[in-house]
């Protein structure tokens, strides 16, 4: 159990972020990415390039991920870039490190109160998408695909709010943080793309051939160097007939991987820290 001092600094940056005016942009741009995609994939008369037709309430969602991707991932940047910054610049952050309460346990409620803040609407959106792939596809899920899904969001999420607190360790405005965050994001997303492409020509491998084994599977390998790719490798747990080379055990332990390593950053940097 969270000591009482952790729930409430949780709390209260749950409270904050859930009812800021950040949260008020952001809710229709989420509602247009998750439910929307789910809803546009989900048609029973959709065919996506190269003739593919989800036909199952997960292979839809596997598509609906990318309203994750895109908007969800950035949403989180956008809450948390300033969580440390913003403090810091303002003075506050000498006053808070030098309350009673230990760094440790101030590091775990501002990383979960930044992460919950993101995590309640994305997961209540991603609840009402699989509901309406269900009805439109008049199909059951499997439970455990489901609460896979699930983790998986909040992963990815979480991923990305710990990046942005620790750019904002380092950065001493606000300007200087949300540079680094949205350049993170922008790296992940659209960018990893190309450093798989240059790998693979250094290699030898034909970049431009269709469903090429080689760079199917080089594709496969870079991806659990990104946090989108290893967010991707778990919901193709829930798929069957897609081998990217990565077993299921590996794609779970680049997760674990991906989340204590910068969880340990960040407390590291917090106990650091000279306001």
């Amino acid at each position: 159990m969270l000591k009482r001092e952790i729930m409430a600094l949780i709390k209260r940056i749950v409270s904050e972020k859930l009812f800021s005016t950040r949260m008020y942009i952001m809710l229709p741009i989420l509602l247009l990415f998750i439910p929307g995609m789910a809803w546009g994939f989900s048609d029973p008369d959709v065919m996506l390039p190269g003739g593919i037709k989800p036909d199952s309430v997960m292979e839809v969602m596997f598509y609906t991920s990318l309203g994750i991707v895109f908007a969800g991932t950035m949403c989180g940047v956008l809450l948390s870039f300033d969580g440390i910054s913003k403090d810091r610049f303002s003075g506050v952050l000498e006053v808070k490190l030098s309350q009673p309460m230990p760094r440790q346990q101030q590091a775990l409620g501002l990383a979960l109160g930044h992460w919950f803040a993101i995590l309640i609407p994305i997961w209540a959106l991603w609840l009402i998408s699989t509901i309406i792939v269900m009805a439109r596809l008049d199909q059951g899920i499997a439970i455990t695909g489901t609460i896979a899904s699930f983790i998986s969001v909040g992963l990815i999420l979480f991923w990305y709010v710990i990046f942005s607190l620790i750019a904002s360790t380092y950065a001493r405005d606000q300007g200087t943080s949300i540079a680094f965050g949205i350049g993170m994001w922008f790296l992940f997303t659209f960018l990893w793309a190309l450093v798989t492409s240059m790998v693979a020509f250094a290699t030898g491998v034909n970049v431009g051939e269709v469903n090429n084994p080689e760079m199917i599977k080089i594709e496969g390998l870079l991806d659990l160097l990104s946090p989108n790719g290893v967010f991707h490798h778990l919901l193709e747990t829930n798929l069957a007939g897609i081998d990217r080379g990565v077993s299921p055990i590996i794609a779970w332990l680049a997760a674990f991987v991906w989340t204590i390593v910068p969880w340990l950053w960040f407390k590291s940097r917090l106990n650091k820290i000279q306001p």
